[in-house]
């Protein structure tokens, strides 16, 4: 049976340590969507891994990890990912690890391109990882992008790739520094290499599904970069949610036990767009360095806020979580009072939204509703059951419950793997 852990805010909510720690018991682990841009922070015996393209079900040695259909792979980061993992100790996890041959394929090219774009937008500029992950579901849409399969087909493998090439040398001239052979010649290196690691997913995830074998999805990035739901144009390029996974790994709807929505004890985001709930003074600060807030695979430091619950309450409403982890809530400890979001107001007619707006306008320039709740003032870390915590600190929880209607299941009290109280 299926278990799926979505982002359920800006990403950046801590996905992967509960991933990690639902593993020992799961067969299979998959990403679904996404690429290189995300970023995974795992604390196993002391030591910090980082996930970016690879599913963090490897640090389990018995679960099998997939990069499924939906996903964009940069080639040369896969490898690169691979061998800094087993460094740190991780051996045999190049044994675990398989790449869907109906995967797009992120080019140096792309990661080139996309800076281009950022450029061109200027201030208005999207603020994306430049991985080349918007340009790689770009091409593609348009039907011009090149998949897994087709780098074992030399001869078409180059031709296809010196069209794209083309194509983008027309559209930005001398301002695209790149040499097409170059790469070519990168990808004969990979050719054989990458061979063991190419699989047919789909009667892999038939197979998987029909056992009834356990099988865990990792979400990447969050609902609110969904490239159809998030705050649009400042999202990621695909689609993020429940709906990314079925389509990015070919799921049965009956195979799903539960959807966990993952949802950090304030809010955070990188890159431009609006934020309601962002806070530029003491208190963003406070977050910022106390939670240690920039990211994985950027190095930039997020913005900061206040649990937005109307974010919360609209990712539920899409994703159908069955409960949800609360993540980072020891980063409160030391806040007196603690506010909540929990309405907008539109600010030329006074009346409350009746959920998230997509127009960023208006969103730009909403009022935001906080109700404040009392600080516990005093560390959670260390706390191993949910009826040890401070009264203040599951009043807070039960106020996202019962707000949200959904349980929360899981509580996250610090960095380490053993910091997670299950309810």
């Amino acid at each position: 049976m299926i278990t799926i852990v979505l982002g359920a805010q800006w990403g950046d909510e801590g996905k992967g340590k509960l991933v990690d720690i639902l593993c020992p018991s799961q067969k299979l682990c998959a990403r679904a969507q996404g690429g290189n841009n995300a970023g995974h922070t795992i604390v196993v015996n002391g030591i910090t891994y980082d996930f970016h393209l690879l599913p963090s079900g490897l640090i389990n040695p018995d679960c099998q990890n997939l990069i499924g259909s939906g996903v964009v792979v940069h080639v040369p980061s896969f490898f690169q990912e691979l061998e800094a993992l087993e460094t740190k100790g991780l051996k045999g996890a190049q044994d675990r690890i398989f790449i869907s041959d109906r995967s797009h394929i992120v080019f140096d090219l792309h990661q080139l391109v996309d800076g281009l774009e950022e450029v061109e937008l200027g201030t208005k500029n999207i603020g994306t990882t430049r991985k080349g992950i918007g340009p790689t579901y770009s091409t593609k849409a348009s039907r011009s992008g090149i998949r897994i399969c087709e780098i074992f087909n030399k001869t078409l493998f180059d031709v296809r790739l010196r069209e794209l090439a083309r194509g983008y040398k027309q559209r930005y001239g001398d301002l695209l520094e790149y040499d097409v052979e170059k790469e070519i010649s990168q990808f004969d290196q990979f050719r054989a290499k990458l061979a063991p690691f190419v699989v047919d997913q789909v009667p892999l995830m038939q197979s998987a599904q029909e056992s009834d074998a356990p099988i865990l999805i990792e979400g990447a990035n969050a609902l609110m970069l969904d490239i159809d739901y998030g705050t649009y144009p400042y999202v990621t390029s695909s689609n993020t949610g429940i709906g990314g996974c079925y389509t990015g790994l070919g799921l049965k709807r009956r195979k799903i036990k539960s959807i966990i929505g993952v949802v950090k004890a304030y809010t955070t985001r990188v890159g431009g767009g609006p934020f309601p709930t962002e806070d530029l003074e003491e208190v963003g600060a406070k977050f910022q360095n106390i939670g240690r807030e920039w990211g994985v695979t950027t190095g930039r430091k997020r913005r900061c806020g206040w649990l937005d619950l109307v974010v919360v309450k609209y990712s539920a409403a899409l994703n159908d979580y069955d409960s949800i982890n609360l993540t980072k809530l020891d980063i409160l400890d030391t806040f007196p009072t603690i506010k909540v979001a929990t309405a907008y107001i539109d600010p030329s007619s006074g009346e409350e939204l009746v959920s998230f707006p997509a127009d960023l306008e208006l969103l730009a320039n909403v009022q935001v509703r906080y109700v404040e709740l009392k600080g516990w003032e005093k560390p959670i870390t260390g706390i191993k059951t949910y009826s040890d915590l401070p009264a203040e600190a599951k009043a807070y929880i039960k106020f996202i419950e019962d707000f949200v209607g959904i349980e929360v299941k899981y509580v996250g009290t610090g960095p380490g793997r053993e910091a997670m109280i299950t309810k």
